[in-house]
């Protein structure tokens, strides 16, 4: 399955004007459902890593960390403010994240990062394979084409086209999984990052896709997509099998193919 063939292009912008009211939908529906949502497979207590999307920070990941410790993780945020510049100092820093947690809950950690934040997971796990379980991104554009995301604009007037980290020669080969259970988490109806620009390509196993319906701003907090983060953490290192949502759950996982 590629995805190559097909031009890149940004979302519409009626799903673009739509995001605010939509995302403000799920996170109601996230507190509406948070007593059921507290009953979710229960995690070991390893350390999980939660990084904010482009221009947001820990706040917009409050209400997915306090879920996560309430199931037994280790939930961590970045504690490196905004999300707004890429250079050299930041990766280190976020590196730094991945290395305390480490050190703290003595195993390996799982990493979840919602949009912009999921290429930063994905890129940390490649740098550091071995001190992580897993990684989750969450309509993350991890395509290596920019026009897939109506944020490119501000994102190259912010960082430029080549961010330091390019410069040195990473980030590079975005599209390539770590060496790591990788999920990506995507909406087709997502108005900010297309849903192409999230698909992972390729033959290995322990690298998926789930789709879900959900806003772009509102995936952190969706219930649907927060059923699947809680399925794929409560895994047992090592244990890895491809996402399959069971019961009346099942309805809300459209299952198409991503082409």
């Amino acid at each position: 399955m590629t995805t190559t063939a097909i031009e890149a292009r940004p979302p519409s912008r009626l799903l673009t004007l739509a995001e605010p009211g939509r995302a403000f939908g799920e996170l109601a529906s996230f507190y509406a459902l948070r007593p059921l949502l507290s009953t979710l497979p229960r995690g070991d207590g390893h350390g999980v890593l939660v990084l904010p999307g482009f221009m947001a920070s820990d706040y917009s990941t409050a209400p997915l960390r306090s879920l996560l410790s309430d199931l037994g993780y280790d939930a961590a945020g970045w504690n490196l403010g905004r999300n707004v510049r890429i250079d050299n100092a930041r990766i280190e820093a976020m590196m730094g994240c991945v290395e305390e947690l480490h050190e703290r809950t003595a195993g390996k950690v799982s990493i979840v990062g919602w949009s912009l934040g999921g290429v930063f997971a994905r890129e940390l796990a490649k740098m550091a394979p071995e001190k992580v379980r897993g990684v989750i991104s969450l309509g993350s554009p991890i395509s290596d084409d920019r026009g897939h995301t109506n944020a490119a604009r501000l994102f190259e007037y912010l960082n430029g086209k080549e961010p330091e980290p390019m410069r040195g020669g990473n980030f590079r080969k975005l599209a390539e999984a770590p060496p790591v259970p990788t999920t990506s988490i995507l909406t087709r109806t997502d108005g900010v990052v297309h849903w192409r620009g999230s698909v992972q390509c390729g033959d290995r196993e322990d690298c998926e896709n789930i789709e879900v319906l959900a806003s772009h701003c509102g995936l952190g907090v969706n219930p649907a997509a927060v059923y699947a983060i809680a399925d794929r953490l409560a895994q047992a290192e090592g244990a890895w099998k491809p996402f399959r949502a069971s019961g009346l759950a099942s309805l809300f996982f459209p299952r198409r193919a991503l082409h």
